[in-house]
């Protein structure tokens, strides 16, 4: 119930996205850009020069990117047999990443210490690279080139920010305090602006499109397969490579059992791939993570 509690108010700022979308006629599109090239460089820069560098959290980009391939992929073929039109492409997209930086990020900044900050950060890289990539090819259905996704993923100003955080890492330089209290200042932004772009992109939606048997393959990819990958990753490392801690566990965990990502609408609005599917199985797994996520982080989370 704790754990309940602290993840309610994000729901909160949902609403209060979806309200403002709705009556006060504010876009996503205003708030997105200061999110993507502002508040999330910060973000990931801090995360990444407050946090121990070693070979096991350096991996986690690594490891989530070639998670998040091979869900997308198989989860592709298996589409295929089901689908026959550009629905296949946008579940495969879907299935293959979550919503961890609107989402994951806030709610572990509610229930993680802040320590683990930078080994989400550096998970959530994985993420960015997947989307940007196969992500993108996959959902794009061929008619963007492999130049034109190269192009999206050098115009990332995350991609620059974790570098330069990397680089200052190494050489050990200390920014000060000022620079410590103004980047504790974006950890609430982004919350506030994380959670509140998604109600805004589901007010967005005029027309949702039930499909039963969309939304019940992308629930059982989401929040089954994804958390027994995790868990079989945990154990094998706990049982024979002791490769990854205690923290980087639980980070695993999380990132793994977040809803389907927000940016599933806005790719499939954009390239005109089922939005109407995409924006109900969005809205029905951010819903179904209220309950889901506090009952695996009272035993797998503490």
């Amino acid at each position: 119930m704790t754990l309940f509690l602290k993840i309610l108010p994000l729901y909160a700022l949902i609403l209060l996205g979806f309200i403002a979308g709705k009556f006060l006629h504010v876009k996503k599109e205003s708030i997105a850009p200061i999110l993507i090239y502002i508040v999330a460089p910060v973000i990931v820069f801090n995360g990444v020069i407050t946090t121990h560098l070693s070979p096991n959290i350096l991996s986690l980009p690594l490891l989530f990117l070639i998670i998040c391939s091979c869900m997308c992929l198989v989860f592709h073929v298996i589409a295929s047999k089901i689908w026959h039109d550009s629905t296949k492409n946008i579940f495969a997209f879907a299935v293959g990443t979550g919503n961890t930086g609107y989402f994951g990020l806030p709610v572990a900044l509610a229930i993680f210490d802040t320590h683990v900050l930078g080994i989400v950060v550096l998970s959530l890289l994985g993420f960015i690279l997947y989307e940007n990539t196969v992500g993108f090819f996959t959902v794009a259905k061929g008619h963007h080139t492999v130049e034109e996704s190269i192009k999206k993923v050098l115009t990332l100003p995350t991609v620059y920010a974790f570098l330069l955080g990397i680089i200052i890492n190494i050489l050990g330089l200390h920014l000060g305090s000022i620079y410590a209290d103004a980047a504790a200042n974006f950890k609430g932004a982004y919350t506030i602006l994380g959670m509140m772009i998604i109600g805004l992109g589901l007010s967005s939606i005029d027309d949702y499109k039930f499909d039963v048997t969309f939304i019940g393959l992308t629930f059982f990819a989401k929040f089954l397969v994804w958390p027994i990958i995790i868990f079989s990753l945990i154990f094998l490392d706990n049982a024979f490579f002791h490769f990854y801690t205690v923290d980087m566990h639980k980070v695993m965990v999380l990132m793994s059992i977040v809803p389907l990502a927000a940016n599933t609408v806005s790719f499939a609005t954009q390239l005109k791939t089922q939005p109407e599917k995409a924006a109900l199985a969005v809205l029905l797994s951010t819903l179904f993570a209220l309950v889901y996520i506090p009952i695996i982080a009272v035993y797998f989370l503490k």
